[in-house]
């Protein structure tokens, strides 16, 4: 804190003329997948990530060991972890030891818009190795101006972030713009051994025009935090895991009267020490379980406009390697090689009056240099109207998709506390959904009925047998779900509401399985609110909610239903000095996101901002 607090100093006085990245309008955007959700995107824990504004997603499932921001894995529609991509620029940013670690992006939100989510045929088309969804950031245009925020709250929490940023037009008709931010957090935790210590640093350089930006992100983190039962479920083990996250991404995007391109490539390292038990010393060797990770990739993405008939494609080449690992060396390889590409051509067809169809077909091609190649066909259709009454549309689709699993499964050893199978392969999803909406520009709703099928899907699973120990398994899931998403606008108050239904059907064939950690995971009732209520002059209130009832699990201790909460009141004016109060876990909710693993109990804060 030290160190921030200096810096903070540093930065303000010789930066005055600089921006603040942080988006200054907490209005609540579209609900269709587009914009924010919720209505706090600051929580009151820690600084904000990017996992943070899915926390109360109505169509992301954030679940957490502990601070969602110290480690959380999203899932959608009844997928797991693993299935849901997270994408900057035109490419997907993985990790490939585990996708526990796929949200592990070390970018200040406030550098990024609002995310994006892609699902079906538009994640089939731009997503990588995610075979539900894509959780889609673009880069924020840069402008002047500069931020100081300091926190403080219950259990020993500290923490604070900086902003510094400016543009200038030294070329004709291109600004040459950069922003600097770094974060700091520390805190007890709620519960004991629940402590975290949190670093993030980021450079962002941007070249902007009219119909084109260009920009270089240099972004490194180093995340300390505890937590009981973590990833093992039982509470009486003491967990920690540190990670420090390196990445560096250059992204260019121009746009055309005929379509637009995209084009981007990232570098990521990440070196990971978890320990099961922190009261232990390490030996160095197996059940250290430390692992370094490297991750390079390219990657584009592009609309050709045409009279009748668009052309969407995207594609990425990735390679990785498992640098060093004491505990995943069992498996056949340590590098990998991908490819993916799409091509999906779009008819469209003008029914007059404000009709019109659009018609998708096309697929994805992926290939691995260890686990051969995939074709999954996409096809769509979709009707849209505009009228007095509003904007309606109805659509149709299918999407086949496929990805692969990452080292933790292919080279843990086959017992121990993370067995692993070698064996296991390209895992595969088939998805039908019937969707249908209506905007009348005041309030507007979407209902989505989908039925999935996951092939070999990798799960972790359990046998009361060996208690300590969980074993990788492939498994064939058939989901069925109902999705319903509304949002409505008045001068002073924003909301939107959700409520999903989920229904799961699973065969692990031969193996023996009494529970599941990951894949029975989830709720059958999902209920979401959020309201953003202005009053005042400068003020607001935000309050995010979500009621979940569980699937019966074994393993979870206490109640299979959960009701959720974070509110804030805060001041903040558009320059000078604001202040908020935020409350995360309103009702001390003592539900268990996972099977064994202590709940986050209610943390409060209040934290001071200079804007300039």
């Amino acid at each position: 804190m030290k160190r921030l607090l200096a810096l903070s100093a540093t930065m303000f006085l010789f930066g005055t003329t600089a921006t603040a990245q942080e988006d200054q309008s907490e209005e609540l955007a579209e609900i269709t997948v587009t914009g924010k959700r919720v209505a706090n995107t600051r929580p009151a824990g820690t600084y904000s990530a990017v996992a943070t504004a899915l926390r109360f997603d109505p169509i992301t499932e954030l679940q957490s060991r502990g601070l969602p921001e110290g480690q959380a894995d999203v899932t959608v529609r009844g997928g797991l972890f693993e299935n849901t991509g997270f994408r900057a620029g035109a490419v997907t940013v993985m990790d490939p030891q585990t996708g526990h670690y796929a949200a592990e992006l070390p970018i200040d939100p406030d550098l990024l818009d609002a995310p994006d989510l892609l699902i079906g045929v538009d994640n089939a088309v731009a997503g990588f190795n995610s075979n539900i969804a894509t959780v889609d950031y673009a880069f924020r245009k840069i402008e002047d101006g500069g931020s100081v925020l300091l926190g403080a709250g219950s259990d020993s929490l500290r923490f604070g972030s900086l902003q510094l940023a400016g543009t200038t037009a030294s070329l004709p008709g291109r600004d040459v713009g950069y922003a600097i931010t770094a974060a700091q957090s520390s805190g007890d935790g709620t519960v004991p051994n629940g402590d975290h210590d949190f670093e993030r640093y980021n450079v962002h350089l941007q070249l902007g025009g009219a119909s084109q930006q260009t920009d270089l992100l240099l972004s490194y983190q180093d995340k300390f935090y505890g937590w009981p039962g973590a990833y093992t479920g039982f509470a009486s083990l003491p967990e920690t895991d540190q990670t420090k996250t390196t990445l560096v991404l250059a992204n260019h995007f121009v746009e055309q009267d005929t379509g637009f391109l995209e084009l981007g490539a990232f570098y990521r390292g990440l070196e990971d020490d978890y320990d099961f038990d922190r009261t232990t010393n390490e030996s160095g060797g197996p059940g250290s379980f430390d692992h370094e990770t490297r991750v390079y990739g390219i990657g584009f993405e592009g609309l050709r406009r045409g009279a009748r008939l668009d052309w969407r494609y995207a594609g990425q080449l990735t390679s990785d390697e498992l640098v060093f690992s004491t505990d995943l060396v069992e498996g056949d390889f340590t590098t990998r090689d991908y490819v993916t590409a799409s091509v999906v051509p779009t008819l469209r067809l003008d029914g007059g009056n404000g009709r019109e169809v659009e018609l998708q077909f096309g697929g994805t091609f992926d290939w691995s240099s260890r686990d051969g190649s995939e074709f999954s066909p996409v096809v769509a259709a979709t009707a849209r109207s505009d009228g007095a009454s509003g904007s309606r549309f109805v659509a149709l689709e299918y999407a086949a998709t496929s990805q692969l699993p990452g080292y933790t499964v292919l080279n843990s050893p086959p017992a121990g506390l993370f067995g692993g199978n070698p064996d296991l392969g390209r895992e595969t999803a088939r998805q039908l959904s019937l969707a249908a909406g209506l905007d009348t520009g005041r309030w507007d709703g979407k209902v989505t009925l989908f039925y999935r099928e996951d092939d070999d899907l990798v799960d972790w699973t359990f046998a009361t047998g060996a208690p300590f120990a969980r074993q990788a398994n492939a498994v064939d899931i058939d989901v069925t779900g109902v999705e319903l998403l509304g949002r409505g606008r008045w001068p002073d108050v924003d909301l939107v509401a959700s409520y999903t239904y989920l229904d799961k059907d699973a065969d692990y064939g031969s193996a023996t399985v009494d529970a599941s950690f990951y894949a029975l995971n989830f709720a059958t009732h999902r209920a979401t609110l959020a309201v953003l209520y202005r009053f005042g002059r400068d003020f607001e209130l935000r309050f995010d909610s979500e009621y979940r009832r569980q699937r019966d699990n074994p393993l979870r201790d206490g109640s299979d239903e959960a009701f959720l909460s974070s509110l804030a009141v805060a001041w903040e004016p558009a320059g000078g000095l604001g202040v908020a109060l935020t409350a995360d876990n309103l009702t001390d909710d003592d539900y268990q996101q996972f099977p064994g693993t202590p709940a986050v109990g209610r943390q409060v804060s209040l934290s001071v901002r200079y804007q300039w």
